[in-house]
């Protein structure tokens, strides 16, 4: 029994600072627009994917993800989203210094563990679609006396 907490306790050691561990490898997106009930397709997830606003998607750290909010009568905006190793994330990274070493950092790494996607929550005001400029009349000739 002890020998079993013993090898437990060795196996799991590496792994307790680890982003990979204490933050995973997802996060979620919230995206909110005024006015609401814009459409966001976001692009850089597995499935590219659409919601109705206000709404949450799940996506990984380390994907390139870029928000389009999109609702008729409006302006589309277009939010690139970039990835920032905040606080918490640095911690978790370091903690494989002591514990996760080389392999650890590696994980991290690649799972981008370490790292969050800015800015989130994503808000959008949208702009309504300028009126078109009336197009000019062409000026009325006088009517031409009949000979």
């Amino acid at each position: 029994m002890i020998i079993r907490l013993v090898l437990a306790v060795a196996i799991a050691a590496p792994c307790v600072g680890c982003a990979s561990v204490t933050r995973g490898t997802t996060e979620n997106i919230s995206i909110s627009s005024t006015p609401a009930g814009a459409t966001a397709d976001i692009t850089g997830l597995d499935i590219p994917t659409a919601c109705v606003t206000p709404c949450v998607v799940q996506a990984k750290r380390n994907a390139d993800i870029t928000v389009t909010v999109s609702k008729e009568g409006y302006e589309p905006q277009i939010i690139p989203l970039t990835k920032e190793i905040p606080g918490s994330g640095a911690a978790g990274f370091a903690g494989n210094v002591l514990l996760g070493g080389l392999v650890g950092m590696g994980v991290d790494a690649a799972t981008g563990a370490a790292l969050d996607h800015k800015p989130n929550p994503v808000i959008v005001t949208l702009q309504p679609v300028s009126p078109r400029a009336a197009r000019p009349r062409p000026p009325r000739r006088p009517p031409q006396p009949q000979s």
